[in-house]
């Protein structure tokens, strides 16, 4: 074993042998700790490097067993796999790819449910006709609300990477609105015709896109066919006990099914 060195990851100190490190010398460790590319100091002498700290403890791991061993109830897959990204660790990314195969199979029999809600609303908006010339309008808006439950976390991050918020002349991705693995809820309005852009802003008004099509989601028709278009891509199917078929076609629930 050679002599201990301390790491500073994100914040997070790690204490591990130079061999460790090094124990895979085409990885950006072994780049690192070999010399071929600087590492940094923080203020105490320790090497740092700027990723996450939480995150490294397994990377660490499978550096000493070879193993990747994960918490049963691990929910950062997402963030684990940008992370293996980073260090270019060959084996860990295939035994990381093993897992999330793993993972995928477990999750094969699975539940699907959403709920949907609507309402209209006024908003009140200023129209400049000319400099210094401004006048009051007013429209009805849509306001929709999806309340979304899987019992595959897997699916719901699927679902996340097709559907985008549009705000601030942004599009970003509704993965980042993912607190909980197996829950998303959904806010958004349709546009409104005269309604300036900067007032989506201003009011707080998020829109909804799915892509690759970029295609606008302006009602709940449009919002349902392309769910179960991904649903039914991921091997769901509709329920045909639940809900009552007057429901699914009013719009209110939608419960899929899927089996191994």
């Amino acid at each position: 074993m050679s002599e201990p060195i301390t790491l500073n990851v994100g914040g997070k100190l790690y204490t591990t042998s130079l061999s460790t490190l090094t124990s895979f010398p085409d990885s950006m460790l072994g780049a690192m700790f070999s010399g071929k590319i600087p590492t940094k100091k923080d203020s105490q002498g320790n090497c740092f490097i700027d990723r996450d700290g939480k995150i490294f403890r397994y990377i660490l791991n499978f550096l000493r067993t070879s193993h990747l061993d994960l918490p049963e109830d691990f929910q950062e897959m997402g963030l684990l796999r940008r992370e293996v990204d980073f260090y270019q660790i060959q084996p860990l990314i295939e035994a990381l790819q093993e897992k999330e195969v793993e993972l995928s199979k477990a999750e094969k029999n699975a539940m699907l449910n959403i709920t949907l809600d609507q309402k209209t609303q006024t908003v009140h908006f200023t129209v400049r006709e000319a400099p210094q010339i401004y006048s009051l309008s007013s429209s009805n808006m849509e306001v929709f609300s999806a309340h979304i439950f899987s019992t595959s976390c897997l699916f719901l991050k699927l679902l996340g990477s097709k559907l985008y918020y549009c705000f601030n002349g942004n599009l970003s991705s509704i993965s980042s609105y993912l607190q909980d693995p197996n829950h998303l809820t959904l806010d958004w309005v349709a546009s409104v015709e005269g309604l300036p852009e900067e007032e989506y802003t201003k009011q707080n008004l998020k829109r909804l896109w799915v892509v690759p099509d970029n295609k606008q989601i302006n009602s709940f028709q449009v919002f349902v066919e392309e769910v179960l278009k991904i649903a039914m891509s991921d091997g769901f199917c509709i329920d045909s006990a639940h809900p009552r078929t007057s429901d699914f076609m009013n719009n209110k629930i939608i419960r899929l099914i899927r089996y191994k």
